[in-house]
């Protein structure tokens, strides 16, 4: 092999914001925690399928309680996620993740200087897609790039995703899955609001999660400070 050969570049490590899906664990009982992931996860299987999954401990109501990371990533492979590593802990809890070769994420949001302009996260040129007919029960339809306008209704067991809005001009009772590429700005707009799960870039809430006050009404949902609002619409 000769010397310029072996001294070209085959590899380059970058540092990247990607999106990951993240899991808030709020106890450690191991049954509680089978039943309700397993019960969540049933209603998103698509969704979920070979995501990588960061799990959470900022929040558990004892701190200090032993957490069983070899059963939490055997339930989380056995539902097709990938667990990646964990965000906060004690010193005992992140030893264990790392003797099953889960990562340590840091737990603060990198800090910006208000003089530097925050880098928005966009697309390539916008490729829309309108659909006229209605998405049906295990149909799914994607706009890659754009917008994804349904000018019917999408029907139970069906799944719209965009990569940027998403607009129902009739009912949203299926899946909706707007900035797929981890776009913050979407937004998903709908006439008739019964969704089985909405989600922006990567966040995301399932019918039991959403507040009667909103059901069957015309919404706007959308990202604010991370958090997933859906709002009645008038317009």
């Amino acid at each position: 092999m000769s010397s310029s050969v072996a001294h070209t570049p085959v590899l380059e490590l970058k540092g990247n914001l990607l999106s990951l899906m993240v899991l808030y664990l709020y106890d450690s009982d191991r049954d509680r925690i089978e039943q309700q992931f397993t019960e969540k996860i049933a209603k998103a299987k698509n969704l979920f399928h070979n995501a990588p999954l960061v799990l959470d401990l900022n929040a558990l109501q004892n701190p200090e309680a032993p957490v069983d990371f070899h059963h939490l990533v055997d339930l989380f492979r056995r539902h097709g996620l990938v667990p990646v590593g964990i965000r906060g802990g004690n010193s005992q809890q992140q030893e264990a993740a790392l003797r099953l070769s889960l990562g340590i994420l840091p737990d603060t949001k990198p800090v910006v200087s208000r003089t530097e302009p925050q880098e928005e996260r966009t697309l390539p040129a916008t490729k829309d897609k309108i659909v006229s007919q209605p998405v049906r029960s295990g149909q799914q339809v994607i706009a890659l790039q754009g917008d994804l306008v349904v000018l019917s209704a999408v029907n139970p067991g069906a799944e719209v995703l965009a990569g940027k809005s998403i607009h129902v001009y009739g009912a949203l009772r299926g899946r909706a899955v707007a900035g797929i590429h981890g776009y913050s700005e979407a937004r998903i707009f709908c006439r008739h609001f019964d969704a089985e799960l909405v989600s922006i870039a990567g966040q995301y809430k399932l019918n039991e999660d959403f507040d009667d006050s909103v059901r069957g009404k015309a919404v706007q949902i959308y990202l604010e400070d991370d958090r997933l609002r859906i709002q009645p619409f008038e317009g």
